[in-house]
């Protein structure tokens, strides 16, 4: 029973379940692009949230997932601060369910705030559809879903 309050508490904040096994293409470190309009430019992926992973094994992130990251280049008021992001392209291919092979030319992500609201007003590119589901306000906010 708690089990499906807290999963319809996150429902209702805007985050869904994730779906199938996706190819993983980000790790901490990574460089990503700010793909919504917030004032950041560059960002560097530092730790995936909800990762559980094996001992010494870097956590991975894929399309779709929450990430911590830093903001290396931007606005003064953004720069050397941490915020949470959800990633909307990657580079990596990864398979979908009907059997397309799906690679962006960059990786991106938007930049959310803690309880999953969008702190940008619109998503510059493309985002994927895995996220675009995962993440009704990222959805929103994006012009193209691929």
């Amino acid at each position: 029973m708690a089990a499906k309050a807290k999963q319809r508490g996150l429902i209702s904040k805007g985050m869904l379940s994730h779906g199938v096994k996706l190819s993983k293409g980000l790790i901490p470190g990574s460089v990503l692009k700010c793909a919504d309009n917030t004032g950041a430019r560059v960002l560097r992926l530092i730790q995936v949230i909800g990762y559980k992973g094996r001992l010494r094994r870097y956590p991975k992130a894929s399309v779709g997932d929450r990430i911590t990251i830093s903001v290396r280049k931007g606005v003064p008021e953004m720069r050397k601060k941490m915020f949470q992001a959800v990633i909307v392209r990657q580079r990596k291919p990864y398979r979908r369910v009907d059997g397309v092979w799906i690679q962006f030319e960059d990786n991106a992500a938007a930049i959310i705030t803690p309880d999953g609201e969008m702190k940008g007003s619109e998503i510059r590119g493309p985002v994927a559809k895995e996220a675009a589901e995962r993440w009704p306000r990222v959805a929103s906010a994006a012009r193209i879903i691929v």
